[in-house]
């Protein structure tokens, strides 16, 4: 047990981050992807008031937000401009959070848009294919 504990304590500082992109990775690709599988369950989270504003369907807007989620959460997978991903997708959650408002999806729509900016905030990884200076 204590080889265990030295070892997180040694390598943990340099894992935490591939941890959290990778988790964040598949949280965003699986919301992502199943926008696309299951278009007409997401329409009803699209506000009719950007139904109206975009001229644009719901399930139009859910397929672009889902190409949007697929495109940046593919890149934050490879480590590739792992912060301006990390970024933008954090800026889309808190978009989502302030859109549903407080409540449980809110309060956790929160801390998946602040974990994605602590990734925003570390930067490339050691696993990241572009960028890695470590």
């Amino acid at each position: 047990m204590q080889k265990i504990i030295s070892y997180i304590e040694t390598q943990g500082p340099i894992w935490a981050p591939v941890v959290l992109r990778y988790g964040m990775t598949v949280v965003i690709l699986w919301f992502g992807i199943q926008q696309f599988i299951n278009t007409e369950a997401w329409t009803a989270y699209v506000p009719d008031s950007v139904v109206s504003l975009s001229h644009l369907s719901a399930t139009t807007l859910v397929y672009l937000n889902a190409t949007f989620e697929i495109i940046f959460g593919v890149l934050l997978a490879l480590g590739l401009f792992t912060r301006i991903a990390a970024l933008l997708l954090a800026i889309h959650l808190f978009e989502i959070m302030f859109t549903v408002g407080y409540g449980e999806i809110g309060v956790r729509d929160f801390g998946l848009a602040a974990a994605t900016l602590v990734v925003f905030m570390n930067g490339p990884d050691i696993l990241c294919l572009y960028g890695n200076t470590k």
